[in-house]
């Protein structure tokens, strides 16, 4: 996913920032959902599952929240050495920006797992 547009680097870090805040709403409020439903009568088992959905929501906004970040701090690089360099980047910075994208990709395959495991908790009980 070598990119040779370099402005093109700027706009999927921008794309991926939005859909990062977009998964962090919705993982947001799966959190929410749990707390709904630890007011309910839980057996031993569902409590268990509860509390592992509470662990995996909790960390994966961390993740969110840290790739979101290094995605931010990677898009400012982009700009400094696009500026700084007479619209050159470094192979540096293609590595970074390939490797984020691998950390996003890998997060969305991570979290879709989560959000169906979830969803099959959530309409069991």
């Amino acid at each position: 996913m070598v990119q040779t547009d370099i402005s093109q680097l700027s706009k999927e870090c921008n794309q991926w920032r939005e859909h990062l805040h977009s998964l962090r709403d919705e993982f947001n409020e799966l959190k929410h959902q749990l707390q709904t439903i630890a007011t309910k009568a839980l057996s031993k088992d569902q409590l268990t599952d509860l509390e592992h959905f509470q662990n995996q929501l909790h960390i994966q906004l961390i993740n969110i929240h840290d790739l979101k970040q290094a995605v931010k701090s990677h898009d400012r690089t982009v700009n400094r050495e696009i500026s700084d360099n007479s619209g050159n980047v470094s192979e540096d910075v293609y590595v970074d920006h390939e490797r984020l994208y691998d950390d996003y990709e890998y997060l969305k395959h991570s979290l879709q797992e989560l959000r169906t495991d979830f969803n099959k908790f959530n309409s069991s009980i």
